[in-house]
């Protein structure tokens, strides 16, 4: 994809987080001076716009540093706003790197049902068989029969071969079976869908677990990825979610969808404030394409609703 149209999609996918936070910005700065007073509501604005008390005061005390008692309007502070989000999120802006020697690279991908993380995998093996990569999947949720259908569909269009056993089966199992298909057909790549129920957090950790004993009797360095999958709608409670799945999983990387259905898209600073695990996609749309290359520059411009790269 070119990058004016990733530029383009980015931009419609955050309209609602940017235009609720450009009107509130607008409102708060209509010229006046970067005063104490401005930069507690502008810190509460934040706040309340998802960025989490942490990311919000780390970008008022870099305001502070920058432009105190200066006077400013809108434009002067969506450009420097989106100049101190882009700094908190350049260090967790990392991509996800296959390892060629890894034959196959497996990504174990959690997250709780209803993130988007059966889409999120089918869109990752759409795009990594076009780049001419071998992929298999492993329908290991068992226990959601729309997730094995979801994903026997995402194989069937994209090319990627896809290993599935009957509703309420061993998700171990499935695991094992797909790692020894993707060894056989010398796969590039193979990701392991599974069961997100948050709700018995002991059962959830002891299936995980499982999972991954189970491939590390083939694979003893696997999983060699563990990405966790976010949805940007539930705001706040997304950092609960990857405290909970950092103490079962392990958790090496990030994925967040649903960055079009929300106003709360400033949640992803928070999350790079507090965690600084890599983000390393972010969906804006249902799109195949919607799942992009996580690029710092352009989101928080995106953010904050400036027009053009403005050289990021």
């Amino acid at each position: 994809m070119s990058q004016g149209r990733r530029l383009g999609r980015l931009r419609a996918g955050l309209r609602r987080s940017a235009g609720s936070l450009g009107q509130d910005l607008g409102n708060l700065f209509a010229r006046r001076r970067l005063d104490e007073a401005a930069l507690e509501e502008l810190e509460e604005l934040l706040i309340a716009a998802d960025l989490g008390p942490r990311a919000a005061g780390e970008v008022a005390e870099r305001l502070r540093r920058q432009r105190f008692e200066a006077e400013v309007g809108p434009q002067e502070i969506r450009t420097a706003l989106a100049e101190v989000v882009a700094g908190i999120l350049e260090p967790v802006a990392r991509p996800l790197n296959i390892d060629p020697t890894n034959r196959p690279h497996v990504i174990l991908v959690v997250g709780v049902n209803g993130s988007g993380k059966t889409t999120t995998i089918g869109k990752m093996a759409r795009h990594l068989v076009e780049t001419g990569q071998r992929v298999v999947i492993a329908a290991a949720d068992t226990f959601r029969a729309a997730a094995i259908e979801q994903l026997q569909i995402w194989g069937q269009r994209g090319g990627a071969e896809v290993v599935a056993r009957e509703v309420g089966g061993d998700a171990a199992a499935v695991a094992f079976e797909a790692l020894e298909r993707a060894r056989a057909a010398v796969a590039d790549v193979l990701l392991i869908d599974t069961a997100g129920r948050l709700q018995n957090k002991e059962h959830l950790m002891a299936e995980l677990a499982k999972i991954v004993r189970v491939v590390r009797k083939l694979e003893p360095e696997a999983p060699h990825d563990v990405l966790l999958v976010l949805d940007a709608t539930t705001g706040q409670n997304a950092l609960n979610q990857v405290e909970v799945f950092r103490d079962v999983a392990e958790v090496s990387g990030l994925a967040m969808t649903k960055l079009d259905g929300t106003a709360r898209g400033g949640v992803l600073v928070a999350l790079a404030a507090r965690f600084g695990l890599p983000v390393h996609f972010i969906g804006v749309g249902e799109g195949v394409d919607d799942l992009q290359p996580f690029e710092p520059g352009e989101f928080a411009r995106a953010l904050v609703g400036l027009e053009g790269d403005g050289g990021a």
